[in-house]
């Protein structure tokens, strides 16, 4: 809940809490605020055994984290029975990359080799040509804008 709070935040809370109620009052309300929490932790702990118990033996094992759905994609996803773990161990996205490129590098040395050879009758060329070669504009619309 409070991860992201840094040493110089936290100073600054603490002497913001103490300029706000005072250096008598801080420690009650401390306090009172430590008992609410407890208190809430205690409904949600019974809510949630009134829960399982209500739902029956069958669901025994159910936690209320797995409703998460990130949690529950985890879950589902570090399962072994789909086989996910084989699939995920067996694609090397490094190897792959290099085989792409070990490919497209020989096709380019390829390609010059042949074109130097004075054979150019089955290479494409892969510059970007204008469709139209006149720059025409297209119909201007008035009632369009």
């Amino acid at each position: 809940m409070f991860n992201d709070i840094g040493p110089l935040e936290l100073v600054t809370l603490i002497v913001l809490a103490v300029l706000v109620f005072g250096p008598d009052k801080l420690p009650k309300l401390i306090q009172d605020v430590t008992r609410t929490i407890r208190k809430i932790r205690e409904f949600s702990e019974s809510a949630k055994e009134d829960i399982r118990q209500e739902l029956g033996p069958e669901f025994k094992d159910f936690e209320f984290e797995d409703l998460n759905p990130k949690t529950f994609i985890r879950k589902q996803l570090d399962n072994d029975e789909l086989g996910l773990k084989e699939i995920r161990n067996g694609f090397d996205l490094k190897k792959e990359m290099a085989e792409v490129t070990d490919a497209v590098h020989s096709r380019e040395s390829e390609s010059s080799a042949s074109s130097s050879s004075g054979s150019s009758g089955g290479s494409i060329d892969m510059t970007k040509k204008p469709e139209n070669p006149r720059d025409e504009r297209p119909p201007y619309d008035a009632d369009a804008t």
